[in-house]
């Protein structure tokens, strides 16, 4: 059971040690609250703003954090769930009479939907081989290989239909026809369409296939991940940013397991680094697009969508970043990390 001390924070701590503990909380708040007394929150929100607006992980919470936080006296417990609805807020503090955090309700408790709604089309490249995850990918394509009870692409496409998006398509190719079955006899709320891939065209050239069909932004994913991300808030940041594609990437935390040696020109120890840490962005293989990236791609070209975002930037086009936490992301495009994503969601309630 998560006590309430548990969500403490100093003022002084890093922004990577605040998002390490969200991790570790698994919730989407911390407090500063020195002996008790709520003074600002922090909340996983605030962590990106103050990174979109170039702060550092080295940067103390402090910058991040809203000194100026609803909250309720305890005695007006019975307004939670209207104050957590008007302000579309996750958890809300109740205080005693000396402005100490008494108890905090969250909104998950009280069974209130603060998801902003995308409602945008959905397109799913499925279409690969799989290689990474031979044998399974000899019986099975990718999009069906099962987590859990669900295939990965059914997870995907029930994430996004939390958000408002009940419309997508799938970019097929090898074993198509097995995947086209699954979700033709399945029983379900949202349309499914297909785009057959005669010759593999990579995880981007696939799109010219849809010149013609598409009219508004729209999310494009992978089929061998799963995101933790509010996708109405990531198109949110997308349109208030002007992009012309937003990345969504997730925050790594990496210890190199080995003494590194930095060499001078002469070949001399220049320095030596025990065990060095390392933190960076990384691509998580989401993104919202604007049609007009579709219209423009030369037709039966074999190219990924990194080498068109790169393409893009290099002309000087916006590309934007919408950054998650390390746990908002699972990745099954190797058989180890098939195993740990079956792991995670079955220890997820």
């Amino acid at each position: 059971m998560l006590h309430i001390e548990q969500l403490y924070v100093q003022p002084d701590i890093t922004v990577l040690d605040a998002m390490k503990k969200l991790d570790e909380t698994g919730r989407r708040i911390l407090f500063i609250a020195p002996g008790g007394k709520l003074q600002a929150v922090v909340t996983d929100g605030d962590l990106r703003k103050l990174i979109l607006r170039g702060g550092k992980l080295t940067d103390p919470v402090q910058k991040a954090a809203n000194y100026h936080p609803y909250s309720l006296p305890l005695a007006r417990r019975g307004e939670a769930k209207r104050i957590l609805e008007e302000k579309v807020i996750d958890a809300l503090p109740l205080l005693d009479q000396s402005g100490c955090i008494a108890d905090i309700v969250f909104a998950g408790g009280l069974d209130v939907d603060n998801r902003r709604r995308a409602g945008l089309p959905v397109v799913i490249m499925a279409g690969g081989l799989g290689t990474r995850l031979y044998p399974y990918t000899k019986i099975l394509p990718k999009p069906l290989i099962p987590v859990g009870e669900l295939p990965i692409a059914e997870h995907i496409i029930n994430r996004f239909c939390g958000f408002g998006c009940n419309e997508f398509t799938l970019i097929v190719n090898y074993k198509k026809n097995m995947i086209k079955s699954y979700f033709n006899d399945l029983e379900k709320t949202y349309a499914v369409h297909y785009v057959d891939e005669d010759t593999p065209l990579g995880t981007g050239g696939g799109l010219c296939l849809l010149k013609g069909k598409v009219s508004q932004p729209f999310f494009l994913s992978n089929c061998d991940i799963l995101l933790d991300a509010d996708f109405g808030d990531v198109y949110n940041h997308h349109k208030r940013s002007g992009s012309l594609i937003t990345m969504v990437c997730a925050f790594k935390h990496f210890t190199v397991p080995y003494g590194v040696i930095e060499l001078d020109g002469s070949g001399r120890v220049a320095a030596m680094r025990e065990k060095p840490e390392m933190n960076f962005l990384t691509n998580t293989g989401v993104y919202v697009v604007e049609p007009r990236v579709v219209e423009e791609l030369e037709d039966g070209k074999k190219q990924d969508f990194t080498d068109i975002i790169e393409r893009y930037r290099a002309a000087g086009e916006k590309i934007g970043v919408y950054p998650v936490a390390e746990s908002g992301w699972m990745d099954m495009g190797q058989i180890e990390e098939l195993d740990a994503m079956r792991r995670r969601l079955e220890n997820q309630p």
